[in-house]
């Protein structure tokens, strides 16, 4: 279902992983991914980054934001099998994936968009969420307009176009009760020169 054609595209794919098949998955990523915490510089301080991740990816698809350089951990077998999926579904290629584990609804991400560098100047990101429902909401730099898009276990979403130019994301904190929830943002770095 496309939800925004205006300065990009974001799509949703409901159920791209049904419930059995991605609660395996989900189930074996808790526990043998290489989740750690991050501190990151903010405000001339450094800042625990509320929620947990771990990047993998081909050797060399070196990741940096937030003054901090991810090196790729080679890919492991699950996330492997659903980059080649969401490759023949989506018709893009990705050399790396980015693991965030909201752990409560305490964990978040603040507004930003992905538009570093290393990611090309139109980047398509494909995001796959297993687990607890979390809201995604997403805003327009310059109208403001905003779109919440509740995301589900085995959702996937793509993002693509000029997007992250014309548009910022965020998994807002939420006061309700809400079990974990893995997002993997599959992508293509692109070597700096």
């Amino acid at each position: 279902m496309r939800l925004i054609t205006e300065d990009g595209e974001l799509d949703l794919i409901e159920g791209f992983l049904k419930g059995d098949e991605s609660a395996a998955f989900g189930s074996r990523l808790l526990g043998e991914l290489a989740w750690q915490g991050e501190e990151i510089p903010l405000f001339g301080r450094r800042v625990a980054v509320p929620r947990l991740l771990c990047w993998y990816g081909d050797p060399g698809a070196v990741y940096r934001y937030s003054g901090v350089s991810h090196e790729p951990l080679p890919w492991h077998e699950v996330l492997a099998d659903l980059r080649t999926r969401i490759e023949a579904f989506s018709g893009h290629a990705f050399n790396a994936v980015l693991c965030n584990r909201y752990r409560t609804g305490r964990d978040s991400m603040g507004w930003h968009a992905d538009d570093e560098p290393e990611l090309g100047e139109r980047p398509f990101i494909a995001s796959l969420s297993l687990g607890a429902e979390r809201l995604f909401r997403i805003r327009h730099r310059r109208t403001a307009r905003t779109l919440d898009v509740p995301l589900r276990d085995g959702d996937l979403l793509l993002m693509g176009g000029d997007l992250q130019s014309h548009w910022r994301h965020s998994i807002p904190k939420t006061a309700r009760p809400c079990g974990e929830r893995i997002n993997l943002t599959f992508r293509r770095i692109v070597p700096r020169s």
